[in-house]
């Protein structure tokens, strides 16, 4: 697949933004790791493009870099939630993009959320990614507190430890190859702006989380220190009918993750081989159900009974599993480590 083209659009308060489409069909709109994003620079991440070349197969693939960072414009003034919201609402209306699913990510999350509580006939599936209700419950972190002093003594170092730390690449030439992207996506200064700024200090959407309406998926990296199991669970259980699901590793770090991450939002998104999202028939009423399984404790299980019974039980929970999927007419996708991942009619 070619390079995808930037293009720009300029939101009603006068801030340029870049944005690429890939693919064709439904629309999907990923909501960037902000500050840490470059529609140009992240291409040439091996992981990330496989990411996006996958999700485009099936999807119109959108992308944006938000005011402040990567290749939108960055002497913007203070950013806040509803600026990032409008940020995401120019793309979306700027496309003409009657129904979308978005995928918000981290710190995209939020926005994610109350984009979608504002324009509910507009939202199809809302996706949070490794996300959170308030950006209070995470700055008790010490992983954090001891990154944000990094931030400002020593801006490398900090991009190092953030890739590695933060998005599960392997110390060394990995995290400083990585690192070198995040030196692209924002300065020190922009990011310690945005970073210490009200767009993630002052971020908290419990007041709206019973008002989203979209069908909602919560994944969770298993290996991630942010923002936790608690906060994930915390997500999904104040929002109606959402439901939870885990991947392994921190973040796209290997084809194997990155494969596992597509198949699981292709599968939420009710997209199978040869198949294209129906939106008409979501409105209609028409659905299908996904199902993810994990299992709870599995590490703490396998330090319990040793490496061969904790495999003995888990080929036993797979046959278990398997005979209820037959039983209840659901068809296997795939198996995640511990889980399942299954579809109904």
């Amino acid at each position: 697949m070619t390079d995808p083209r930037i293009r720009y659009l300029q939101t009603p308060d006068g801030v340029n933004i870049a944005y690429t489409t890939m693919g064709e069909g439904p629309a999907l709109i990923m909501g960037p790791a902000a500050p840490f994003c470059h529609l140009e620079a992240e291409w040439w991440v091996p992981t990330l493009r496989r990411w996006h070349e996958r999700l485009a197969e099936k999807m119109r693939l959108v992308r944006y870099d938000p005011r402040g960072c990567g290749l939108s414009d960055r002497d913007v003034g203070v950013i806040t939630l509803e600026t990032r919201v409008k940020d995401l609402e120019a793309v979306i209306d700027h496309l003409g993009l009657d129904r979308v699913a978005v995928n918000g990510y981290g710190v995209s999350g939020p926005v994610a959320i109350t984009y979608a509580v504002q324009h509910p006939d507009r939202v199809s599936h809302l996706i949070l990614w490794d996300s959170y209700v308030r950006a209070s419950d995470l700055l008790g972190f010490p992983q954090l507190q001891g990154l944000t002093a990094l931030m400002n003594s020593d801006w490398e170092l900090f991009t190092e430890t953030v890739a590695s730390v933060f998005f599960g690449w392997s110390a060394g030439d990995p995290a400083r190859e990585f690192a070198k992207y995040l030196r692209e996506c924002v300065t020190a200064e922009e990011a310690r702006s945005i970073l210490g700024g009200p767009s993630w200090i002052d971020v908290d959407v419990t007041a709206i989380l019973d008002k989203v309406e979209a069908p909602t998926l919560v994944v969770r990296s298993r290996a991630a220190t942010f923002p936790g199991v608690e906060a994930a669970r915390s997500l999904a259980s104040a929002i109606p009918d959402a439901s939870l699901t885990t991947l392994d590793g921190v973040w796209l770090t290997s084809e194997e993750i990155t494969d596992a991450a597509s198949s699981a939002v292709l599968g939420f998104l009710g997209v199978d081989e040869g198949d294209e999202l129906k939106m008409d028939d979501a409105r209609s009423g028409a659905f299908r159900t996904i199902l993810f399984t994990d299992v709870e404790g599995s590490t703490a299980l396998t330090d319990r009974l040793g490496d061969t019974k904790a495999r003995d039980l888990l080929r036993e929970h797979e046959r278990i599993t398997r005979e209820a999927l037959k039983a209840h007419g659901g068809s296997e996708v795939k198996t995640m480590g511990d889980g399942f991942m299954a579809s109904f009619s």
